[in-house]
């Protein structure tokens, strides 16, 4: 089995395109096995209100859709959910299941807005050992 790792953020239309591009991998029906992983940041308090009254990777509509369209696809969907800093949480999953590449959901940034706020694209990037996808940001 090819293993993915397909961290998504709150964007559906990003994580559509990720699962899009993991259903289009050759024969992903029968050798596909995509990890959905979203990772809780910030203190409860600064968790936007759609995670108030549940902190489930499952019931996020970003996750839902993503797995939806896998399931479509006959991919095997596994989610998962962490919380803390997304980039290292990003490299432990992969490490702790031995994923074969990474699929991540880019956006447009200016180089300015990377040198303000960072960029977890690219520290995955940069610090994985693994090969990495970048999906368009699906708009």
């Amino acid at each position: 089995m090819y293993r993915v790792l397909m961290p998504v953020d709150t964007s559906e239309d990003r994580a559509l395109a990720q699962a899009e591009y993991v259903a289009s991998l050759p024969n992903a029906a029968d050798t596909v096995e995509a990890y959905i992983l979203f990772v809780f940041t910030g203190d409860s308090e600064e968790l936007p209100r759609e995670f108030e009254n549940f902190k489930s990777a499952s019931r996020i509509g970003s996750v839902r859709r993503a797995q939806e369209a896998l399931e479509e696809a006959g991919v095997d969907v596994t989610i998962l959910e962490d919380s803390g800093d997304t980039e290292e949480d990003i490299l432990e999953e992969a490490e702790a299941f031995d994923v074969d590449s990474i699929v991540l959901g880019g956006r447009k940034r200016s180089p300015v807005g990377k040198a303000i706020f960072g960029s977890t694209t690219q520290g995955i990037i940069l610090n994985s050992d693994r090969p990495v996808v970048v999906t368009g940001s699906g708009d």
